[in-house]
């Protein structure tokens, strides 16, 4: 059961994922969790594993989260190719 202040709880934890020089590399924003990965696919598995690993165990009201956060994830995608 929530507290009366679940409402400041934060019910995501967002991470971004941007392209290195080799590897793909996912970092969160809420919790200390960076990852790399070959592949996109690659990079989303790692991190998640990171942050079920992460927070096995931790009392997640303490951290600030809900007892079942989600992952929202934004990617840096390539420039884009001259439009004008």
């Amino acid at each position: 059961m929530l507290n009366k202040d679940s409402e400041q709880l934060q019910h995501t934890i967002k991470a971004f994922i941007r392209r290195g020089r080799e590897y793909y590399i996912a970092q969160c924003f809420e919790i200390a969790v960076v990852t790399q990965g070959k592949t996109l696919d690659e990079t989303v598995a790692n991190l998640r594993e990171a942050v079920l690993l992460h927070l096995e165990g931790e009392d997640l009201l303490e951290l600030g989260l809900t007892p079942h956060p989600t992952l929202l994830i934004t990617m840096e995608l390539e420039p884009l190719a001259d439009v004008a």
